[in-house]
């Protein structure tokens, strides 16, 4: 789930060190994937996995990872960011990003790392960690998100209609009558639709929907009517969730819960924002019932985003427990054992 790339930005955390490496790793299919490292190459290996699908990396993500100790990598995954082609659907599906994941891995010369992700980021970091085990020293997550249909019906179709239910409104207002008892499945076809007059007052009307609900306190709590010649930027990330989650995120029925004994023995901590209603404390408890020896760290007073209060330096301190908590050496850069 998707609005934290731009609030990111709008903050303004973009004071941190530049990457020591960067680079576009051809990885097939006519996609090419922006890679950084950053850090300490001597250090504890980790990864990031960015939200969306289809946000990106952006630079403060590089200071979740104390320098001295970690070695970090960040990518941006198909069609986000500064990967290409931008936007880009074709071939971009979650077993191809796990196959960009393990590329990436390989080329940089790492045999495990560490696997860090939030919303999108934590579903893509668990399904790495349950096709390849044995490259997962360590995970984090934070908003936790398992991928399924369900999640997003609780979170348009109830929690949306609960908390703002004049926002409620005017995300159905925007379909015609025949199609609001299927909102979802309608919004993500307006938005895969070529014709611009369909896809952006959706595409639109999606990601304030989720922008919202993913803010612990929003300045407005009403969706923006469309306009003709709307000069407003269009939002990327719904145009990549749509591809996705009409897909069912390219993974079997509630697949990540199904598979989670195959994390056993991969120490992880889950950070949970109390009032996230993307993401609520009930999925991050769900996941942990079947990960033994994992942590749940609820910060109150925070919602979805990274930056809410208490969640990033929950993230930061977490990141470094489950590095303690890793086997020492495994989890640092070195020759890849293929």
């Amino acid at each position: 789930m998707a609005p934290e790339a731009e609030r990111e930005i709008r903050l303004g955390h973009t004071s941190a060190a530049a990457p020591l490496t960067s680079q576009m790793l051809d990885v097939g299919d006519g996609h090419t994937i922006y890679v950084e490292t950053s850090g300490n190459p001597n250090g504890v290996a980790a990864v990031y996995l960015h939200g969306g699908p289809g946000s990106g990396c952006q630079p403060d993500h590089r200071r979740l990872f104390d320098a001295k100790r970690f070695h970090a990598v960040l990518f941006d995954q198909r069609g986000a960011g500064r990967s290409g082609p931008k936007g880009g659907r074709e071939a971009n599906t979650l077993p191809h990003l796990i196959a960009d994941m393990e590329a990436i891995r390989s080329t940089l010369g790492i045999a495990r790392w560490l696997v860090v992700g939030g919303s999108w980021g934590a579903t893509l970091a668990l399904a790495y960690a349950q096709a390849h085990p044995d490259r997962v020293s360590g995970i984090v997550l934070r908003a936790t998100f398992l991928g399924t249909r369900a999640e997003l019906e609780a979170a348009f179709l109830e929690t949306l209609p609960r908390f703002y239910p004049d926002l409620h409104a005017d995300f159905l207002s925007l379909l015609p009558e025949d199609e609001r008892a299927a909102p979802l499945d309608a919004y993500w076809r307006r938005i895969l639709d070529p014709d611009p007059a369909v896809h952006g007052p959706a595409a639109r009307a999606w990601g304030e929907t989720e922008s919202i609900l993913s803010q612990i306190a929003p300045k407005r709590t009403r969706l923006d009517p469309h306009k003709a010649g709307d000069t407003r930027p269009m939002p990327t990330t719904p145009f990549m969730e749509a591809h996705y989650f009409v897909n069912d995120c390219f993974m079997r029925p509630d697949q990540l819960m199904a598979d989670a004994d195959k994390l056993a023995g991969i120490p992880g901590i889950i950070v949970q924002g109390r009032y996230d209603l993307l993401c609520p404390p009930a999925t991050a408890h769900r996941l942990s019932a079947a990960w033994p020896g994992t942590e749940v760290r609820t910060v109150d007073a925070a919602g979805h985003l990274l930056y809410d209060p208490g969640i990033r330096d929950a993230v930061i301190a977490a990141i470094n427990d489950v590095a303690d908590r890793s086997t020492g050496s495994g989890s640092r850069s070195g020759p890849s054992s293929h």
